[in-house]
């Protein structure tokens, strides 16, 4: 609690809190809502099943629209992106250099839990245990990964698009948006792998938008000389402004929220009735289409609602995260976001293996009267079990957020400008490195869960995600450049 209270009195006046407030909310949100429609059964052989109770539920299916908050965390880190690059450029420390300090904060709680979910399917294996049951266990373990599949793709690309949006401005999350209507369209008169391209575009879109927030918010943000701190791998936004883009910037006002929430809303109404899109925003086994994987145009349409909310709440939002109590907690959470979303579903499989070894597993009806009396003892329950391992696992986040941002031997290899065939191979490798990690995860969600595999994992996934990861943590070291160590005063932040 100390360190905790010295942070929030160590926070520079220009701070966007709320921008840290929202990503913790956005993870909580996903946490609170993934555990709320568990539906716990048993198979034939009266071993613990679990789905989701969402198809059961078609009254609740409007209710995603404000459970589904991946979009806010794109937009959330668009503006983080968008704010660290510019401040470290400023600073003179390219873009590689960059790119491998944010992805420290994004991979090391990430290879924590493969490891110990291999080494765990490992044990299970050499114990007798069939090695379809093992995947599926994992399976449900790494759901999380999809989400950072994309955002390991989004995270690369975020210098070009910074440089996008300086030269065209809004046209570019509008062009966006405009190849997923032609990837919507692709899957609703030909194959469903005509949209594919949506898991980048859409995403992109809203990670676009972010960064347009940024440049627009710029000027009043940069209003306070403390704003000039660099912010450390993963963590809000401070620093210097984005070069203004071209063009017409983005309206931040309450009437710009307001235009922004009603016709969202309108808009999302209209393609989830009239149009083709189902209403739910969650993923519902049986529906033709899924709004989120990949991203729609309904998708984007309640973006736009949700950004709109955002603006409208800000100013009272800003308010109260001046207060010790509130900002404290905020810093807690963005301190180990991360581990948290990614071992929310490891921390339900460990409940139902624990209740069913009692005798006391819930397998009560969805919708019944039991099942609905058991969501808030099912919730505290799973958030004793998530606390412990994040007591556990969470200093791993920690320590990473807490170091340099490309910070090695590398000389001068991480500063702008700097040429040569070393820097042209460091960016390579890097390059590289996301590659084969977007890949292993990729592979690893594409893979049946009944699918035999004894370490849980695919093994040529587990491979090139160690080798991915293992490059980009060498170029950290030793090739990854100098870059810009974390200010005193900068608190500690989510990804």
């Amino acid at each position: 609690m100390r360190r905790l209270r010295q942070l929030a009195a160590r926070t520079p006046a220009g701070r966007q809190r709320y921008v840290d407030l929202l990503r913790a909310l956005a993870i909580g949100m996903v946490v609170l809502g993934h555990w709320a429609v568990a539906a716990i059964g048993e198979d034939a052989a009266g071993r613990p099943t679990g789905r989701s109770a969402l198809p059961d539920l078609p009254w609740a299916y409007p209710l995603t629209w404000g459970a589904q908050v991946m979009p806010i965390f794109f937009l959330v880190g668009g503006y983080a992106n968008a704010a660290s690059l510019t401040a470290r450029r400023a600073a003179g420390v390219d873009a590689t250099a960059w790119l491998l300090g944010r992805g420290a904060r994004l991979l090391r709680p990430t290879t924590a839990l493969l490891l110990v979910i291999a080494g765990g399917a490992a044990l299970a294996s050499l114990a007798g245990v069939g090695a379809t049951l093992v995947r599926t266990v994992a399976w449900f373990a790494t759901i999380p990964l999809w989400f950072l599949a994309a955002y390991l793709i989004v995270v690369p690309l975020t210098p070009a698009m910074l440089a996008l949006h300086r030269r065209f401005g809004l046209f570019v999350p509008a062009t966006l948006a405009a190849l997923v209507v032609a990837g919507d369209v692709g899957r609703a008169l030909g194959p469903t792998e005509l949209a594919l391209p949506n898991y980048v575009f859409g995403w992109l879109a809203v990670h676009q938008l972010g960064i347009a927030w940024r440049d627009a918010d710029a000027g009043r943000h940069d209003a306070h000389p403390a704003a000039q701190a660099a912010p450390r791998p993963g963590e809000a936004p401070t620093g210097p402004a984005p070069t203004r883009a071209r063009g017409r910037r983005l309206p931040l006002s309450p009437r710009a929220g307001a235009a922004g929430l009603v016709g969202g809303l309108a808009a999302t109404v209209l393609l989830t009735t009239v149009g083709p899109y189902p209403v739910s925003m969650l993923n519902v086994p049986g529906e033709r289409l899924d709004n989120a994987a990949p991203p729609s145009l309904a998708l984007l349409m309640l973006t736009v609602a949700q950004f709109g909310l955002i603006l409208l709440l800000r100013d009272p939002a800003e308010r109260w995260l001046r207060r010790p109590g509130p900002w404290q907690a905020v810093i807690a959470v963005n301190s180990v976001v991360l581990t948290v979303f990614l071992w929310h579903l490891s921390a339900a499989i460990l409940l139902v293996g624990a209740l069913d070894a009692v005798g006391w597993l819930p397998t009560a009806p969805v919708a019944s009267t039991a099942w609905l009396a058991w969501r808030v003892p099912w919730v505290l329950m799973l958030a004793v079990v998530l606390i412990a391992l994040v007591a556990v696992l969470g200093p791993v986040e920690a320590r990473a957020g807490g170091g340099r941002a490309g910070n090695g031997r590398g000389g001068n290899g991480g500063r702008a400008g700097s040429g040569g065939w070393r820097a042209r191979a460091r960016t390579a490798l890097t390059a590289a490195g996301f590659v084969a990690v977007v890949y292993a995860l990729v592979v690893n969600a594409q893979t049946p869960r009944s699918a035999p595999e004894p370490l849980g994992v695919p093994v040529p996934a587990l491979v090139a995600y160690l080798a991915g990861a293992g490059a980009l943590r060498l170029l950290r070291s030793g090739w990854g450049g100098r870059g810009l160590p974390r200010r005193a005063g900068d608190p500690a932040s989510g990804s």
